[in-house]
């Protein structure tokens, strides 16, 4: 029997959350798949504009799977040429698409949304499959940030700006280092705006705790980040499905996030899989910091994972998304 070839696209000038998600589920996809990516930065076999332009004269028949409005305007040139494949596209946003972004979608066969929230706001119908996450890879380990001197990190990652809650993050944990020298927060992500960052930092050096915050851009060791991280925290206002979250937890982090953002609500119960917080309010996230600290809460790490491997592994999205792609 041959492989049906599935190509996952990805046009894209960084490294995202969107990669990260691509490369989690694509080693789960068995038979009758033949997975493949175009584009760059994902770490996976490569299929050339050659070979797909090829497949599509041919009318050899293909799925093809796209995240991206860019993405979507290569597939249509692809069918105005005769080609023969699926063409599913997916939604990574909780807003309301605009009116280009929801006729490209519309040209889909199928549309494939993270959440119910997502498909909510869309003017299509949507299959709602949830992220997945790589439990092989992303797991418990030991491991050391070198960069950190402290003996327990707090860590964040994603991009640094207003909406993802870096200032709620700083304005409750600067107190609490300050009371605890052996901890620190690390911050990991590409900066937005410089100014903003400067705001925190007058926050740090308000409570004199410089040398426990840690600024760090977007790097390829996240799994190794979280594996050295006694918690992590996710304290941002909006999310498409937040899949920092759901990573820290896999990995065995205690976690924090902001209650129903994305979907840490659905990942997180609180006080047992993890803790959640109102998003903005720095008071009620300090105390949950303040409780980690002293140990007065317990460290959730191996019931974070369990809720994961049970219910958001990436060979259940694979699972899910395979039957997208053959029915």
């Amino acid at each position: 029997m041959n492989k049906i070839t599935l190509v996952h696209t990805h046009i894209h000038k960084r490294r995202t959350g969107i990669t990260r998600s691509i490369e989690n589920v694509l080693p789960y996809f068995k038979s009758p798949f033949k997975p493949l990516i175009y584009g760059n930065r994902v770490e996976w076999p490569l299929i050339s504009f050659g070979q797909i332009f090829k497949m599509a004269l041919k009318k050899t028949y293909f799925v093809m799977h796209c995240h991206r409005n860019n993405e979507i305007y290569l597939a249509l040139f692809l069918k105005l040429i005769g080609g023969n494949f699926k063409l599913v596209s997916s939604r990574h946003a909780e807003t309301t698409p605009s009116k280009l972004t929801a006729f490209l979608l519309g040209k889909s066969a199928v549309v494939v949304a993270l959440t119910q929230r997502m498909a909510d706001a869309l003017p299509m119908d949507a299959i709602v499959v949830g992220h997945g996450v790589d439990v092989e890879k992303f797991k418990p380990n030991t491991h050391l940030f070198k960069e950190v001197t402290q003996a327990n990190i707090i860590s964040c990652a994603g991009r640094v700006r207003q909406a993802k809650g870096h200032h709620t993050l700083v304005s409750a944990l600067a107190p609490e280092l300050a009371k605890n020298p052996t901890w620190a927060l690390a911050i990991i992500g590409k900066v937005d705006n410089e100014k903003f960052v400067a705001s925190l930092k007058e926050i740090i050096a308000k409570y004199k705790v410089e040398k426990q915050v840690y600024f760090f851009d977007e790097r390829p060791d996240i799994i190794e980040i979280y594996q050295a991280s006694h918690t992590v925290v996710a304290p941002s206002f909006s999310e498409g499905f937040s899949l920092v979250c759901a990573e820290a937890m896999a990995c065995g982090c205690n976690t924090i996030a902001t209650k129903n953002v994305g979907i840490h609500s659905k990942l997180i119960k609180h006080g047992v899989s993890g803790y959640t917080f109102e998003a903005g309010n720095h008071s009620e996230l300090q105390e949950i910091v303040s409780g980690i600290m002293s140990s007065k809460i317990p460290h959730l790490g191996v019931e974070a994972r369990k809720t994961i491997c049970d219910h958001w592994s990436a060979q259940k999205e694979a699972s899910e998304l395979a039957a997208v792609y053959l029915n």
